[in-house]
């Protein structure tokens, strides 16, 4: 005569309730990424604080496009291969973005790039660029 375990007696409602909190964290991070979004786009600048790297990847917003002041040109990266904390906050990966071509025919790296806002995917025909919204500043 056996007594049962903790562990058949709690342990379903304890992994719903585990899967329940992780679902909620990815839908609250989802939301805060694309409020974000939408404050870059629209006020055509950065908005601060803005999501870390975790929250970011977490949410499956895997790339970051990025806005070459010098040529004009947008181009997205990986979020996944930077190598930061995922603690550190999406802004402030802005002062190391250069621009491949613009460094090419200056001889030096150009550094004048602007964030343009976080995306599932990368840059494609089907996917073009973001566009800042109209009006403003």
């Amino acid at each position: 005569m056996g007594t049962k375990s903790l562990e058949s007696i709690y342990g379903a409602s304890v992994r719903a309730a585990a899967e329940q909190a992780a679902e909620a964290r990815k839908k609250a991070d989802r939301l805060a990424v694309e409020a974000r979004n939408a404050r870059m786009l629209g006020f055509k600048g950065p908005a601060q604080p803005s999501s870390t790297l975790g929250d970011a990847l977490n949410a499956a917003y895997g790339y970051l496009e990025v806005r070459c002041i010098g040529c004009d040109t947008n181009q997205t990266f990986a979020l996944d291969i930077v190598r930061r904390p995922k603690c550190t906050q999406v802004h402030e990966l802005e002062r190391y973005m250069r621009c491949k071509n613009c460094s090419q025919v200056r001889g030096y790296p150009y550094k004048r790039s602007q964030l343009v806002a976080l995306r599932p995917t990368k840059i494609s025909t089907s996917s073009p660029p973001s566009t800042w919204w109209p009006g403003g500043r």
